[in-house]
């Protein structure tokens, strides 16, 4: 199996409201998100892409409009998280994320994959598909999810 990767970075804050320790407290991360693709390579004459799974400018691209930019330098909020997402709510103009899972790493790498794997999903009709996504909530802690 062949496979590319593209590294990203963006910035988000989040808090883990029942965690033991200083984790539930409003804090924020360095997240370096590394999405995987696989597929056939393109074979086609005079295509930009030819010889690429994919560009690597458009999985780039991809990412960053449907998640990066999204979640770059926003709050990350658990949707149950009601003193923090009233806080949140109290700021004009703040950038507000709410999803429906704690925001831990996890979860965090859960959500990010099932938002971008309908992105790439069979683009150019070679199978290209979501194999994995690593999410470092920082540089010695990440989760990982692959494709089922």
């Amino acid at each position: 199996m062949l496979t590319i990767t593209r590294k990203l970075e963006f910035d988000a804050g989040h808090r883990i409201p029942d965690h033991k320790s200083q984790c539930r407290n409003l804090h924020g991360h360095r997240y370096t998100l590394e999405i995987t693709l696989v597929g056939e390579v393109i074979q086609q004459d005079g295509n930009s892409d030819n010889g690429m799974i994919m560009d690597f400018s458009d999985v780039k691209a991809l990412a960053r409009q449907h998640l990066v930019d999204v979640w770059d330098h926003a709050f990350i909020a658990y949707e149950k998280d009601s003193a923090v997402l009233e806080f949140l709510h109290s700021l004009p103009g703040h950038k507000t994320v709410v999803i429906k899972s704690i925001p831990t790493v996890e979860n965090l790498a859960r959500t990010a994959f099932d938002i971008l794997r309908p992105v790439y999903h069979d683009r150019y009709g070679t199978g290209l598909r979501l194999h994995k996504l690593v999410l470092h909530e920082t540089p010695n802690c990440w989760a990982e999810i692959t494709a089922d």
